[in-house]
């Protein structure tokens, strides 16, 4: 008996349901680092934070459907469980690859807000020196 179409509904419903337990998880616990980049802006914050969702989602569920494709003929439990676990890891390391991205990407323009803020002066400058020399 052939297992090749079992083993495409298997990894359909593994890999998409990493896909979305990953980008729930990225998209409530970034949210806070988004809302730290935009100084408190909610609603672009919110915004930000579903169109790297949507994005997430596209790239992801596109490289499942992409990498769904096997060349091997699945005969038994071992073939099937093999299959599995190769297109299964591969996936599982998209997946991470795509979860560090975000995460440096968010502390990169973290860190360049949090320059900004102290590159700031706290109060107006009231008054202008010419420099010296002039």
């Amino acid at each position: 008996m052939d297992l090749t179409v079992v083993a495409y509904v298997i990894y359909l419903v593994i890999s998409i349901g990493l896909t979305v337990w990953v980008a729930r998880t990225l998209s409530r616990n970034g949210r806070v680092f988004i809302g730290d980049v935009l100084q408190g802006n909610e609603k672009l914050a919110d915004a930000v934070n579903h169109l790297l969702v949507v994005g997430f989602y596209l790239v992801n569920i596109g490289f499942v459907t992409l990498y769904l494709r096997s060349g091997e003929t699945i005969l038994d439990a071992r073939g099937l469980f093999e299959a599995l676990s190769v297109k299964i890891g591969v996936v599982l390391l998209l997946l991470g690859v795509m979860h560090l991205g975000n995460v440096w990407v968010l502390n990169k323009m973290r860190r360049r807000g949090i320059m900004e803020r102290r590159q700031t002066p706290p109060v107006v400058p009231q008054a202008w020196t010419t420099p010296a020399g002039a």
